[in-house]
């Protein structure tokens, strides 16, 4: 996604002069690229990332349109209150790109760690967020966002994740999709984890009759209510939630309030996988440390066979 990112900026900037790109305390080698383009439209904020988001809250109600980037704590823990008042508050153009986000970065600890982002992010007023499960839906979030109004967030993986919505045609800001069929049971993902339940579900269904759909809800914030409408006509046995995020503020009390609101709804079977809402102090890699807190495709796998 990082890359994917990158070019795509690039190539946007080559025929819209109006984009800005801030970047905070990261590597500028991957924006060469860009700089080439114009050099005066990138802006290398450094360690003051509090400072990057007001400078683009001020681009936006200049008319241009700032793009600000960074490790994902870094762009909204970190800068919440100027994302909250120089942004959310005058609801500002700017597309705000949280990078690695999740335990992309479990290997530096719990303060590269970002679990609390879609909840601090939705919290503001105005702010889109969105959580693409690949390359491909993160390119259509950066053009839908360049092109409406208002703020957008949107917490990308880092590099290397797989593009499994090829065939999907409907990728927009507030829309779901299904990206695998199935009858029995329901898996509602957000960003590149889904890819764990895509490899649980294909060993489950190998040796079981029964068949499991999987769902983006990248758009967390609009989220597709229609779209979970239709989900209840199907008549699933049970939901699934599953995100590479707390449950505070995330995806799966999202789901299961909507659920709740809806006095008919309450008695949908619901599990939801996330992280716990504590700090994670293991180092590992990101796929183990998935594993240490019970969100990989091993353990979904489990989980579906007891259902």
């Amino acid at each position: 996604m990082r890359n994917l990112f990158q070019k795509h900026i690039t190539d946007l900037a080559r025929i819209r002069n109006d984009i800005v790109l801030l970047s905070g305390d990261i590597g500028n080698k991957m924006f060469d690229n860009f700089k080439s383009v114009d050099p005066n439209r990138f802006i290398n904020c450094g360690i003051a990332e509090a400072s990057m988001m007001s400078i683009a809250g001020g681009l936006a109600l200049s008319g241009l349109r700032p793009v600000v980037y960074t490790i994902t704590p870094f762009v909204t823990a970190r800068c919440f209150e100027q994302a909250k008042i120089s942004v959310g508050y005058h609801d500002a153009n700017v597309l705000i790109i949280g990078t690695g986000s999740g335990l992309s970065y479990s290997e530096l600890g719990a303060t590269h760690h970002s679990l609390d982002d879609i909840s601090i992010m939705s919290s503001i007023p105005n702010m889109r967020v969105l959580a693409p499960c690949d390359p491909n839906e993160l390119r259509i979030y950066i053009d839908e966002a360049l092109n409406i109004k208002g703020p957008t967030y949107i917490r990308i993986g880092k590099k290397g994740e797989p593009i499994i919505t090829s065939e999907i045609k409907n990728i927009s800001i507030g829309k779901s999709n299904l990206i695998k069929e199935g009858k029995d049971y329901l898996i509602l993902a957000i960003g590149p984890i889904i890819n764990e339940a895509l490899s649980a579900v294909e060993k489950f269904e190998s040796t079981n009759k029964k068949s499991v759909a999987i769902a983006s809800m990248s758009s967390i914030k609009p989220l597709d209510f229609l779209f979970l409408r239709e989900m209840i006509d199907r008549k699933f046995k049970t939901w699934i939630t599953l995100e590479e995020h707390g449950f505070n503020g995330g995806l799966g009390i999202r789901i299961n309030n909507w659920l709740f609101r809806n006095d008919n709804l309450k008695k949908i079977n619901t599990i939801n996988f996330n992280t716990p809402d504590e700090f994670i102090h293991k180092l590992g890699s990101q796929n183990f440390i998935r594993k240490e807190l019970k969100i990989d495709g091993s353990y979904i796998y489990k989980k579906l066979l007891l259902l």
